[in-house]
């Protein structure tokens, strides 16, 4: 059973850079075929895809925050990244990582964590 885990401040002020760390337990985010996206809710409106890190390391982001957004990992802990600079309140919404199965396509997903809420308000 694959469990992900996101952490990171709850509070950004604006202009800031939001930093959130998705912990991923009972599978290797270094597995073939796996791909490991960020995903956020902002209050009130649907979910908003962010970008994907893949098993081989390989990024992929939304063209309209691809300016603003950074995933790494860190393959010692089973651990990705998600960075986000410039942030405005606009930002504000809650945060997900979630896997994509092997053999599915972005917009699918079989695992997710359960969400942190970031706030960005000075």
């Amino acid at each position: 059973q694959v469990q992900l885990q996101e952490s990171g401040p709850g509070l950004v002020k604006p202009s800031q850079t939001l930093s959130l760390t998705c912990t991923v337990s009972g599978g290797s985010i270094t597995t073939y075929a796996n791909y490991w996206s960020w995903i956020r809710q902002p209050p009130g409106k649907g979910l908003e895809w962010m970008g994907v890190i893949a098993y081989s390391g390989s990024t992929t982001y939304m063209p309209s925050l691809k300016s603003r957004t950074s995933i790494s990992r860190d393959t010692s802990k089973n651990q990705f990244t998600l960075q986000l600079t410039s942030v405005t309140p606009e930002d504000t919404a809650v945060y997900y990582c979630a896997r994509v199965p092997p053999n599915y396509g972005l917009g699918t997903y079989d695992y997710w964590g359960k969400g942190t809420l970031v706030t960005v308000s000075s």
